[in-house]
This record gives C-alpha cells, structure tokens and sequence, in this order.
C-alpha cells in the first residue's frame, strides 16, 4: 500500500531543520485538503484536464540552453524576493526570453505560493508547469495534475526508496514526468533505482541551505547518459551555465537570481545570452 501524509515520518538526519516545520505544516494541510476535497472528486474532475506537455522534451529537444525558470515570492532562506509579484506577467516575460518551462512554488506557509498560481498560468503559457513541493502523498499529485502541472519534483532526501518508487508510478500513472531531486551519490541511485526519468541535482543543502556548484559537478560524471539532468540552485551567470552545460547537464533550474530582478525575463535573456 502506498504511504499517505498521516503515515509520514521524516528521516533523522533532516530533525530539527527548517524542512521538518515545513514537513508538519504539509501533513496538516494536506488532511485538511482531503476532507474538503476528497480524492475521488478530483478524480472526476481529471476527465476534462488538459492534455500533459513534456517537460522531458522541452530539456533535450529545445533550443539551448534549456532553463527550467521559476516563479516564487519568497523562500525560507531569502525572505521576500519580489515585491510586486503578478506571476502571469512574470510567466510571459520567461517565455519571452526562451525559457524552456517553468518551475512554479505551490509552498504555502514558507514559500507564499499555492495551487492557485499554478492553475492561473496554465490558462496563460504554453510552456510546461512543473509543480515544485514537498511531496509526500499520491493526494499531492492528484492535486497537481487537476491543477495544470505537467511535472512534479519529488526529493530523494524526503522519501523511503519504496516509498519514492510508488510515486514515481503514480506520478507517470497520471500522465505527467517527475523530476526526482538529488543532493549526493547514495540519493542518486536511490533515484535511479526507483525508476527516475529525469534527475534534478539541487545545490542547496537541505539541512544548512548552503549552496555550491560542486555539488552537481561531483554528480555529473556518474548520472547516466540516457537520463537527462537538471542543475537547480545557485545558477547566477551565463558562465555558470556553460560550466554545468560542459558537465553534461541538459537543463537549469533557476529561481533566486530571476526573482530578484527588476525584470525577470530581461535577467532570463542575460543568463541564456552566453
């Protein structure tokens, strides 16, 4: 049977970080949202959904670089990034400037994002949406595919191996793509032992939010050839792209360096100008 919110339990080595109250508030919500909305009407709904877009297509077949470009308000470890925050607005300046898809936060408490967001830009984009969260229930990608997502990230970190795999499935049962996030060599062949399709390498450490570009070029070399590869986090530069792009990364998730400034599609068209 496959492990739902209330059956959670996150692993030791992420107690007592900024991950386990974020963790708490996800379960809360996410039994909350069952009553009110139970599975099986969303199940209805799903009939009259939109046909899925490839974010998996959109990394390898696009015109380079491919950039995963993210819409987010704020984050734990930043605080506000963007004041004047119309997603809509930001979500066409990226397409605009050649973003291949976008990434959108559905983060309530911590992120200040929701479903919501996500359900607007799919009536305004073409691109494909990827649902970045923390997910840790099948509700949670139900949620996701009546929303509009086309993809949802799933951590390696957050999840048991059988529990990772069962959602990969029912993520792929849905119709849509998982991007399975990783942050070291053991997550990575978690990640691929559980049927990963497309792997994310975030530079970010969960635990202390620091970040360092090594951390995907240490990957790289050991991610197979036939699964495409995400950079995610602290891409600031053409450069960096480059870099990563040597590495054999076919695509870049970026959100910091485009939310804070004043135009997010003309720092876009700078970060893919190299």
């Amino acid at each position: 049977m496959m492990q739902t919110a209330n059956e959670f339990r996150l692993p030791g080595n992420l107690e007592g970080t900024i991950l386990e109250k974020i963790i708490r508030c996800k379960v809360r919500e996410i039994m909350a949202a069952r009553t009110s909305f139970p599975a099986a009407s969303i199940e209805s709904a799903l009939e009259r959904a939109e046909p899925v877009r490839s974010l998996k297509k959109a990394l390898v077949s696009g015109r380079p670089p491919a950039v995963i470009s993210e819409i987010k308000k704020a984050s734990p470890s930043a605080g506000l990034l963007c004041g004047d925050f119309d997603p809509v607005r930001i979500a066409r300046e990226y397409r605009q400037s050649g973003a291949a898809a976008l990434s959108v936060i559905t983060e309530v408490h911590h992120f200040h994002g929701n479903l919501e967001i996500l359900a607007i830009l799919r009536w305004h984009t073409d691109l494909p949406l990827l649902r970045k969260d923390f997910i840790i229930d099948p509700y949670q990608i139900l949620e996701a595919r009546r929303a509009g997502a086309d993809a949802v990230l799933l951590i390696a970190a957050l999840l048991e191996p059988a529990a990772l795999e069962s959602l990969i499935l029912e993520v792929e049962r849905r119709g849509m793509e998982a991007l399975v996030e990783v942050h070291n060599e053991e997550e990575l062949h978690k990640a691929l032992d559980a049927g990963a399709g497309l792997i994310g390498v975030n530079n970010r450490d969960l635990r202390t939010f620091e970040v360092s570009l090594e951390v995907s070029m240490n990957l790289a070399p050991i991610i197979p050839a036939r699964v495409p590869a995400v950079a995610e986090s602290g891409i600031r530069t053409a450069g960096d792209i480059r870099r990563l792009s040597d590495a054999g990364y076919n695509g870049f998730l970026v959100g910091e360096q485009l939310m804070r400034a004043p135009s997010p599609g003309a720092a876009l068209k700078e970060l893919r100008s190299g």
